[in-house]
């Protein structure tokens, strides 16, 4: 292990440079830009002497009333002059945020997204650093990763086992198989960013670290999806959450034929992967936002606890997680397993694009005997934001006795597709654990970007159906451009408005396991994932009662505003003094959420309902795209991981759950894992003594 030096921020991540303005013609970028301007524009007062055509104006009087009402409603508010200064300011004259928004395009655009990362008056008034002040990277590790010669020619290389992708699943089969005494090589489209690069930037964050730049959307737009892409997957930008498989899921799993889940082996490999990432909940020091999952639904009568943390027993008190974690107290993939891997004698591969899994068929049946793929090296400087094209870039032939694919659930059955697998089931059956989410405004300076993302859940409503279809009520990352991404706008001046007042704001998300799924398939045209879900009535009915569960939690915990993610619902205003009609009679006993305007709200709130474009949904989760069985009709892999439909080739993450877990997947990810690849180690050995035989 190498530490880095005392740096007091990371080493910043170069981007590309913006091609040149050919997305849209110039009558197009003018319109674009029109409705980004006025989307979040300059406001000023309707007396005030400058160039009016490039502002909203409003009256004095209402601009008056609206800095009352921040005065009111924040514990450090702005002085009169900053507060229009925050106000006048046009996004549109900020370099950075034009940057932002046409490197964006690539995804799907979104005004409010650029604003909350790139305006330079909303982190100065709120106090967001992309930081923690206290910032000190942690240890990182010198994975030397195998360099190539620019040549025509295919370069070959042997092995006994090949992993496509280095995030949750594939670095678990890479410990086991490695420690086992088998040649590993683990390969990876994406890069590696040490602990002294993180956390980064939000435009680097998504431009780097998630699939699709971090602008992911189902194809009718109802769902945003965040997926990892870089070295690690998912485990470099998860927020450390590890909870169990739940027993009624096990149950679920074995009753479909895979009865591996409610043995004790299942257990056995649970163990082992949370006992080598020193999984705990003793170390937590809790945030405000978690506090108020904790003290709320115990307010309430309803069920809550720590969520334990893969953090080997640091407090790791960081929310910044989502755009890497610089601390390495994070014991994901790059930190612990793939290290032990490496110290075990695997190899490792960055920027290699895999095109396919290459098959013998002699034999009548396909036979996986390794991939084929491109690799992109980094420029002379060590950096990865200069065009491919100046860079050296080769095909990579590794041909392996065993071909491990754990590419995660939108890339592996691309893979499976792309390399010439017919199982109708690839692809099918994909579940996201779809998400509502809700805003909260308190009088305390919470400042919800500092301390653990998730270290809390309300467990009350994840049975709803009385078959195991619900939701769990957990707080979300507090990136300003994540959470404010779906809050409401109604107004320029209303957004401006709330997102100014983000220090004191914390948010929530009510997270579904869906009982219904969708699909994923490669985009016609340059073959990206492409994702049909959206949520059907029954999970949105389920995620309608979490989003009123907490709401509830956060009006009994003091929330003075709340803002669930529904347009044509107006935020619910906490009275100081709620009136009541025991109040009217003397009584002054303490309605709690009976507080009557409150009540009110919440039917509206529940007559609406949440029903896209109306409502917005986002998922962090993706599974069963790949899914296990215990029949080759039924699903892509067998019991211990085989594909169905080829020898000496397995699938090793979520994409193999039968369905949803209802839990954050990490670790039923892993402990599948575990098993799968002691399977492909078994498998090995008993080849290798056949081959001895002959």
């Amino acid at each position: 292990m190498a530490t880095t030096g005392q740096l007091i921020a990371p080493i910043p991540t170069q981007l590309p440079e913006l091609k040149p303005d050919t997305y849209f013609s110039q009558a197009q970028w003018q319109i674009l830009l029109a409705l980004v301007d006025a989307t979040v524009p300059s406001i000023i007062s309707d007396s005030a002497v400058t160039d009016k055509k490039d502002h909203l104006q409003i009256p004095m009087s209402q601009l008056e009333d609206s800095y009352m009402r921040i005065k009111s409603s924040m514990r450090h508010p702005p002085d009169y002059t900053k507060f229009q200064q925050y106000l006048q300011s046009r996004p549109l004259d900020n370099p950075r945020f034009l940057q932002a928004v046409k490197r964006i395009l690539e995804g799907v655009p979104d005004t409010k997204v650029c604003f909350a990362q790139t305006d330079p008056l909303l982190r100065e008034l709120s106090g967001y650093t992309e930081v923690a002040d206290d910032y000190k990277p942690g240890p990182s590790f010198d994975f030397d990763f195998m360099q190539f010669e620019a040549g025509i020619e295919i370069e070959t290389i042997d092995t006994d086992v090949v992993i496509v992708g280095s995030g949750c699943g594939g670095a678990v089969c890479a410990k086991v198989l490695s420690e086992a005494g088998h040649k590993v090589i683990v390969v990876d489209k994406g890069y590696h960013f040490p602990p002294s690069q993180l956390p980064m930037t939000a435009e680097a964050g998504v431009k780097f670290l998630y699939e699709g730049n971090g602008a992911l959307q189902s194809v009718d737009g109802s769902v945003t999806i965040l997926a990892g892409s870089c070295w690690g997957g998912g485990g470099t930008v998860n927020w450390s959450v590890s909870l169990h498989p739940q027993g009624f899921l096990r149950q679920e799993w074995a009753d479909q034929g895979l009865d591996f889940f409610t043995t004790q082996e299942f257990q056995h490999c649970i163990d082992r992967v949370c006992d080598f990432m020193g999984v705990s909940d003793a170390h937590i020091r809790h945030n405000h936002g978690a506090s108020v999952i904790l003290n709320g639904a115990k307010k309430l009568g309803w069920a809550a606890k720590p969520c334990p943390q893969n953090t080997g027993g640091a407090e790791h008190y960081c929310g910044h997680c989502a755009t890497g974690c610089g601390s390495s107290e994070k014991e994901g993939p790059s930190v612990s397993w793939l290290p032990a891997a490496a110290r075990a004698g695997a190899k490792f591969i960055e920027g290699f694009n895999v095109s396919k899994v290459l098959f013998d068929e002699t034999r009548g049946m396909k036979t996986a005997v390794g991939i084929l793929g491109t690799w992109t090296s980094r420029d002379n400087n060590g950096n990865i934001h200069t065009p491919e094209s100046e860079r050296v870039q080769r095909q990579i032939q590794i041909r392996a006795k065993k071909v491990v694919v754990a590419c995660g659930t939108l890339n592996s059955p691309l893979l499976l597709m792309r390399s010439g697998l017919r199982n109708p089931h690839i692809g099918r059956h994909l579940y996201i654990h779809p998400v509502g989410q809700m805003n909260a405004l308190f009088s305390e300076d919470i400042r919800g970007w500092e301390g653990g993302i998730l270290t809390s859940v309300c467990t009350s409503f994840e049975n709803l159906d009385g078959k195991g279809h619900g939701v769990k009520l957990e707080p979300t990352s507090m990136i300003p451009h994540m959470f404010l991404h779906g809050h409401p706008w109604r107004s320029a001046l209303q957004w401006k408005l709330d997102a100014l007042r983000s220090r004191q704001m914390n948010s929530y998300i009510a997270i579904a396991r869906d009982r219904d799924t969708g699909r994923v398939y490669p985009d016609p045209h340059d073959g990206r994932p492409t994702v049909e879900y959206s949520p059907s009535a029954l999970d949105r009915k389920h995620i309608l009662a979490g989003i009123i569960a907490l709401a509830k939690m956060c009006y009994i915990e003091g929330a003075t505003e709340i803002w669930p993610f529904v347009k044509s619902i107006p935020s619910f205003v906490r009275r100081s003094k709620p009136t009541t009609p025991a109040a009217d009679e003397g009584d002054d006993i303490d309605q709690g959420i009976n507080d009557p305007d409150f009540v009110a709200w919440l039917k509206n709130l529940e007559r609406t309902g949440l029903n896209h474009p109306d409502a917005t949904f986002s998922s962090a989760h993706q599974m069963g795209s790949c899914r296990m069985s215990a029949h080759p009709a039924r699903g892509v892999v067998d019991p211990e991981g085989r594909v169905w439909e080829a020898r000496n080739l397995y699938v090793a993450d979520a994409s193999v759950f039968p369905t949803a877990s209802g839990v954050n997947p990490m670790i039923t990810t892993m402990a599948i894992a575990d098993w799968i690849a002691r399977r492909v180690s078994k498998d090995l050995t008993r080849g290798e003594q056949i081959r001895a035989t002959l």
